[in-house]
């Protein structure tokens, strides 16, 4: 384990209470939905506690101090990670064996440093404590006799993560899903009471957790985005997928698109491009090799002026839980959506206003060309979804639900 950086460490916030933030993944920089709801927090609580922040690094990552800006933390303990291969026949093998052991994948992988962050927090003593992901509820243990408050960040529900992975997979890999799912519930009710507050991205999710735990107090914390000044537009003849191109669900989003949506698209409208925007895009190079009117841009430090350049944002996500940053991404960029119901699912906008809903490769067609074929259109629900980006899913709209919570009328 990394003792706190010196910069860090000398720093004092002698006229504000101390907070504790848990985190599996460092904030910064902001390169993806879970940093970014990650990052929306810790802003937050470095207007207002003296912040010590402990996080996560995986083998040869840089040390997460590095990037975070001047101001948000007075001290800050990294726990190293064991190595993970990431060859397939290695996860293959861990999975087998978490499996046998009923334990969730990324709940196995931060198991098992109850000691270091024992060690991080003895002596301390914190107005709040925020554990980061459910991955990280077990250091509730740790933290609840250091602190008057402990709330868990959920970014989503992973027991409904895994069920829904596994209603859209088959076979081995859909058993493998339903498994991780009925262990994750397990582990949801044995956790979800321990914590003061829970906090979720939306009211549905707010339900389900209230259904796995009666009595939980929760509150809901929508994913928002910084107050972004809007980029200019262009009137390309270009749609745009933005993501994590290593998470399951938008892997299989992005495949369906491209197998059942796409090839349709290609020939109502010739010269069409489509843009896939996000990190870790390795594994869909063959898409671009073999049609040079997609292109694959990999991690861009602005995605939401890249995403304004083109004419209409896709969500065609088909499994998942939580709420989708690439959407309030798009909102951001007065760019038109056309999305699955689950991919809008939890925000609080309605279709044709704010998007275009469409839940089958027929549908989405219609949508989308639709929406290249009506500029007045694109820019009727362009500015719909701008407007309700400013109202309720800014960092600033967003924080009154934290001021709520830690005021205890979650």
């Amino acid at each position: 384990m990394n003792r706190p950086s010196t910069d860090f460490a000398n720093r004092s916030s002698a006229n504000k209470p101390a907070a504790l933030f848990l985190s599996p993944e460092a904030p910064y920089p902001m390169t993806g939905g879970g940093p970014i709801r990650a990052a929306s927090v810790l802003e937050y609580l470095a207007q207002r506690f003296s912040v010590h922040a402990i996080f996560f690094r995986e083998p040869g990552a840089p040390h997460p101090a590095a990037a975070i800006p001047p101001g948000r933390v007075d001290r800050v303990d990294v726990v190293g990670l064991p190595f993970h291969s990431k060859r397939p026949l290695a996860r293959v093998l861990r999975n087998t064996a978490r499996m046998a052991r009923n334990r969730p994948p990324l709940v196995d992988r931060f198991s098992g440093f109850q000691a270091q962050i024992a060690r991080c927090v003895s002596g301390q003593r914190y107005e709040a404590a925020f554990i980061e992901h459910f991955w990280c509820a077990p250091y509730v243990q740790q933290l609840r006799p250091a602190a008057e408050r402990v709330f868990l960040n959920l970014y989503d529900i992973d027991s409904v993560w895994h069920r829904s992975m596994a209603d859209s997979s088959s076979g081995l890999l859909a058993w493998s899903y339903g498994r991780f799912a009925q262990a994750s519930l397990e582990l949801e009710r044995s956790w979800f009471p321990r914590f003061d507050c829970i906090l979720t991205t939306s009211c549905s999710d707010a339900k389900l957790v209230r259904a796995i735990a009666t009595d939980t107090n929760v509150t809901v914390y929508p994913n928002a985005l910084p107050l972004i000044v809007p980029p200019p537009r262009s009137d390309r003849l270009e749609i745009i997928f933005s993501g994590n191109l290593e998470y399951a669900p938008n892997i299989a989003a992005v495949r369906f698109f491209h197998r059942q949506v796409w090839p349709a698209l290609q020939s109502r409208w010739p010269g069409l491009r489509w843009k896939i925007l996000g990190k870790n895009p390795g594994g869909f190079r063959d898409l671009s090799a073999n049609d040079p009117s997609i292109e694959i841009t990999g991690f861009v430090e602005d995605a939401v002026a890249v995403i304004a350049q083109s004419q209409v944002a896709i969500v065609p996500v088909l499994a998942g839980s939580g709420t989708r940053i690439k959407i309030l991404e798009a909102w951001a960029a007065r760019t038109p959506v056309v999305s699955t119901s689950l991919g809008a699912q939890g925000l609080e906008c309605r279709d044709r206003e704010h998007l275009l809903l469409a839940d089958d490769p027929e549908s989405f067609i219609t949508a989308v060309s639709e929406l290249l074929a009506l500029p007045d259109d694109r820019a009727r629900i362009g500015a719909a979804g701008r407007r309700l980006y400013e109202e309720r899913y800014t960092w600033q709209a967003a924080w009154k639900a934290l001021d709520s919570a830690l005021a205890g009328n979650g």
